[in-house]
């Protein structure tokens, strides 16, 4: 079974392939199929948008499709960025730089106490139906999302480290360890992979 991975984050290709990658599966990526259309994420949850993705490249392509959104949410800011992570700033793409920079003067002179923050990521895997798909969704071959979450907060500076295509893991330190994102072992890694939580689901299913 072929499975696309609907992204050109290499970062996030990276991870997918090292999650699913033991499966009795052929992941592919959009350039190895051609050239994929424009997708407009326009959602008003993760889930929503990994789902928008999924469907699009599912429709364009004909294989089952993997995509997935997901980022920051900052309690002090109602849930800032969200679904807005690359976007947060004045509505336009940013860099990861501009991302943590913006991120720490958002929060600038807040106590520790008021910098809680939750790592969110939604995975959606939709497999095309033949022949044209009726208008409600879940009858559009199967569809299937994983959630998952890490509690932390922001904490006053920005980690040196850097996971290009992942400004916010510079920004993130995990409840209870008081340790940046990308400063976890291997082993903590493991307990506090949301990406791991949220593909499980997927997993199960690709694996029957």
């Amino acid at each position: 079974m072929r499975v696309l991975i609907g992204t050109t984050n290499p970062a996030k290709i990276r991870e997918h392939r090292a999650l699913l990658g033991d499966l009795p599966i052929e992941l592919v990526t959009l350039d190895q199929v051609g050239t994929p259309p424009e997708v407009e994420e326009n959602g008003p949850t993760f889930a929503e948008n990994a789902l928008i993705k999924a469907r699009a490249y599912a429709a364009w392509s004909g294989l089952a499709t993997l995509a997935d959104d997901g980022g920051l949410a900052i309690d002090a800011l109602n849930g800032e960025p969200g679904v807005r992570s690359k976007r947060w700033i004045d509505g336009r793409e940013s860099s990861d730089e501009q991302l943590i920079a913006y991120t720490l003067e958002r929060l600038r002179g807040l106590p520790i106490g008021q910098r809680g923050a939750a790592m969110k990521i939604a995975v959606a895997l939709v497999t095309p139906s033949p022949g044209p798909w009726p208008s409600s969704a879940r009858q559009r071959g199967h569809e299937i999302v994983g959630e998952g979450e890490i509690r932390g907060y922001v904490p006053v500076e920005a980690s040196p480290r850097r996971d290009p295509g992942f400004p916010f893991r510079s920004v993130f330190k995990v409840a209870g360890l008081d340790k940046y994102y990308l400063d976890l072992t291997p082993e903590e890694h493991e307990r506090f992979n949301h990406r791991r939580q949220a593909v499980e689901p997927i997993r199960a299913f690709l694996s029957g």
